[in-house]
């Protein structure tokens, strides 16, 4: 037993070696926008894809295209990007579904949809992000529905906010990673 203990103490304390080759494998992932970004995604994908496989019948894969659309690739200020994108896609959905309820399906509906939305987005301080929640309103109001049609819209926007949940929660937990790991092993970098 007293071995089981000593070898695993060994292996813990070999990765923390600045000159093993787990440690080198650590510093460059954490060091690499590319890989973060990378990793950041195919977590996303998978759970979005996931979700999409089991909930068919409640339009997921709209949350499977807002998570994407809520990761951020710029390794500076990803996590406030991140949280742009989520409030973006938020302030779309949240419009587009006002619209569906109050205004007639029609052209002109989803016109005013696209100014509120872009009004909106200035009155947050965050129009860098309006593509995003205008791609949100667009998702809900103007795709072909599948399900019941009464129901698509709340649908929806529940799947795109979720989207954005998990979005956003991905980039917290992984910048925590980093972060932690760029403490321990001593790189200073821009934090992502």
């Amino acid at each position: 037993m007293e071995y089981f203990y000593s070898s695993r103490r060994s292996c813990i304390f070999a990765a923390m070696d600045p000159n093993s080759k787990a440690t080198q494998l650590i510093k460059r992932i954490i060091t690499s926008p590319l890989l973060i970004y990378t990793i950041r995604c195919l977590i996303g994908f998978v759970i979005g894809y996931l979700m999409y496989r089991r909930f068919k019948e409640f339009e997921i894969f709209w949350a499977l295209l807002s998570i994407i659309l809520v990761i951020s690739p710029e390794e500076k200020d990803s996590k406030r990007l991140s949280i742009e994108r989520f409030k973006s896609n938020f302030v779309g959905s949240v419009v587009a579904m006002a619209c569906v309820w109050l205004l007639p399906k029609n052209v002109y509906s989803i016109m005013i949809g696209i100014v509120v939305t872009i009004v909106l987005c200035w009155g947050f301080k965050i129009m860098n992000m309006a593509r995003v929640a205008i791609v949100a309103l667009l998702i809900i109001m103007i795709e072909p529905h599948h399900t019941q049609i009464s129901y698509t819209p709340i649908y929806r926007a529940l799947s795109t906010g979720l989207g954005c949940i998990i979005g956003l929660t991905i980039v917290i937990v992984t910048s925590g990673i980093i972060h932690f790991l760029r403490e321990k092993y001593k790189i200073f970098t821009e934090p992502s």
